[in-house]
């Protein structure tokens, strides 16, 4: 069900749609929120309506899981043409590119492309009990959705390789160490401290959230890019509404 109280269309999703923020439940209790077909094709359609129109997105598990994995009983049946389509990597690489800032809410298991799914977010919040790892290769296969070169990116080579190449799981005190999550508190109150987070976001101009995301995730230097976008932000009323009470405040201390 929505925040607005129309049933929702989906079948291994918990979808709610709130003024600034779409939250994401996965759903599949019976195989620990492992990313299927189904599952993929769905978040698909949130990744449609948010870049239609863009919102703050928290991505979570149900019951005390985020994401045990793909669903090894679909993806044994996969072949090289499964693969060559991508269909894990293109998802999160789409979510990677939503217009507004991504969290995932990350409690107990976060493996394979639940881990991956993650990884795609821009910012992780973890539970005490969160676990991520990418321990594809016991399966005969790697962790081709975006793991090889995001992990490094985010945690460095040595520790992306101790968790592609060693089986190394980093909990959710090792995951902070690393600086994979941005805090870790407790299991009943992480989705509290997710809407937190959300809120200071939201309090910020939508427009250069958007923009700034977009300019970080832009490949190598991009001192033009940072001119463009800052002279679109240069020229709305809302930089300037903003600026002016910021003005005012420190005039009246």
């Amino acid at each position: 069900m929505t925040a607005d109280g129309h049933p929702s269309s989906y079948d291994t999703l918990r979808v709610e749609e709130g003024t600034d923020r779409v939250v994401v439940t996965l759903h599949r209790p019976e195989a620990r929120n492992a990313i299927s077909g189904r599952m993929i094709t769905e978040l698909h359609q949130v990744c449609e309506q948010l870049e239609r129109a863009p919102k703050l997105l928290l991505l979570t598990g149900h019951g005390g899981v985020f994401a045990g994995g793909a669903d090894i009983a679909e993806l044994i049946e996969r072949g090289r043409d499964e693969a060559l389509q991508g269909i894990n990597s293109r998802l999160f690489e789409r979510v990677r590119r939503l217009p507004m800032p991504t969290l995932a809410a990350v409690d107990g298991w976060a493996l394979g492309g639940g881990a991956e799914l993650a990884y795609a977010c821009d910012l992780r919040l973890a539970g005490p009990d969160a676990v991520f790892g990418n321990p594809e290769p016991g399966l005969g296969i790697l962790a081709a959705a975006g793991a090889c070169w995001r992990l490094p990116e985010l945690v460095g080579e040595s520790v992306a390789k101790q968790v592609l190449l060693a089986d190394r799981n980093l909990d959710a005190r090792a995951a902070l160490a690393v600086g994979l999550v941005i805090d870790v508190v407790p299991a009943e109150e992480l989705l509290e401290a997710a809407h937190a987070l959300l809120d200071r976001m939201a309090r910020s101009s939508a427009t250069a959230l958007r923009l700034t995301k977009l300019v970080v995730d832009s490949p190598g230097s991009h001192p033009v890019a940072d001119d463009l976008a800052q002279a679109v932000l240069f020229e709305s009323d809302d930089k300037k509404d903003r600026m002016t009470r910021f003005l005012d405040r420190r005039s009246r201390t």
